[in-house]
């Protein structure tokens, strides 16, 4: 049965390298069967075909395809390999949230202005072949090596997968509404300090600004505007405890035109006005 089953970690903290190494069957040799061991077991196939399952779910993952089987689940074979079986498994953890969703779904993780929501799907066919295969050797060897820098060569090289798995999905088959929400948000962090209306954001990302902001309430559950103002004011609360610049000069730096129009919406924001708040946190 084939599925489009999505998982969602809420980072940082990121999902973590544990082990990794690779692995060939013979014809009549299968997978073994595991209960809830604890761990995420990411599997690429090189050759041949596994025949892999995850409770009602079944896969027949051939050549260049990836599988992420869940820590608490039950996976096993349901037929041994027909040819000679080449694959790479990678087991990985997370001390963050996670979740697993339909692809159709919107969940329950989102990113904010400073987490990010890493999408990754459960199971995927893979264009970039040569790039895994490399990428996976190199994993294998620092997973092997015992220096001083090898934990974090190959936590770097297991990001960049990530990164990759992440960034496929959303380029080809991420939820619209997800990838719309984030452009705008990313957008609204990068200019936050200038003036932004709805017209400029709709321009910059050349869609009407009623799409976005349904897209942002959907993701975020906030409009443009109200994004960009609870990001102004987080900028603010770090101004206000890094420097001693007076009140006027942050509401400049973070996108008020008015010294008394910032203090009013920190104070409706934060409970305290700004002058306040600079007080409580650095006596």
């Amino acid at each position: 049965m084939e599925s489009s089953l999505l998982l969602t970690f809420k980072s940082p903290p990121f999902p973590y390298f544990i082990e990794s190494n690779s692995h060939t069957y013979n014809i009549g040799e299968e997978h073994p069967n595991r209960n809830n061991i604890g761990l995420f077991d990411m599997i690429y196939v090189r050759e041949g075909c596994l025949y892999l399952a995850e409770g009602e779910h079944r896969w027949e993952l051939n050549k260049g395809e990836v599988l992420i089987l869940r820590p608490d689940a039950w996976h096993y074979s349901y037929a041994p390999c027909k040819a000679r079986t080449t694959f790479d498994w990678i087991h990985f953890q997370t001390a963050g949230p996670w979740e697993e969703i339909e692809s159709c779904d919107q969940g329950t993780l989102r990113g904010d202005y400073y987490t990010y929501a890493l999408r990754v799907p459960k199971h995927l066919k893979l264009q970039a072949t040569k790039e895994m295969k490399h990428m996976l050797e190199a994993l294998h060897e620092a997973a092997r090596s015992s220096s001083h820098g090898a934990f974090w060569n190959r936590q770097q090289r297991f990001l960049h997968l990530l990164q990759m798995l992440d960034e496929g999905w959303r380029s080809d088959t991420a939820k619209a509404s997800v990838v719309v929400a984030e452009k705008a948000a990313a957008f609204l962090k990068r200019n936050f300090s200038q003036s932004i209306n709805n017209q400029m954001l709709s321009e910059a990302l050349e869609l009407h600004i009623n799409y976005i902001t349904r897209s942002m309430s959907e993701v975020f559950d906030c409009t443009p505007q109200q994004y960009l103002l609870y990001y102004r004011i987080d900028q603010a609360k770090l101004l206000l405890i890094k420097t001693d610049w007076p009140i006027s000069q942050i509401a400049l730096e973070t996108g008020f035109k008015q010294t008394a129009h910032f203090s009013r919406l920190f104070a409706n924001q934060v409970g305290l006005s700004p002058l306040r708040y600079r007080k409580k946190f650095t006596h």
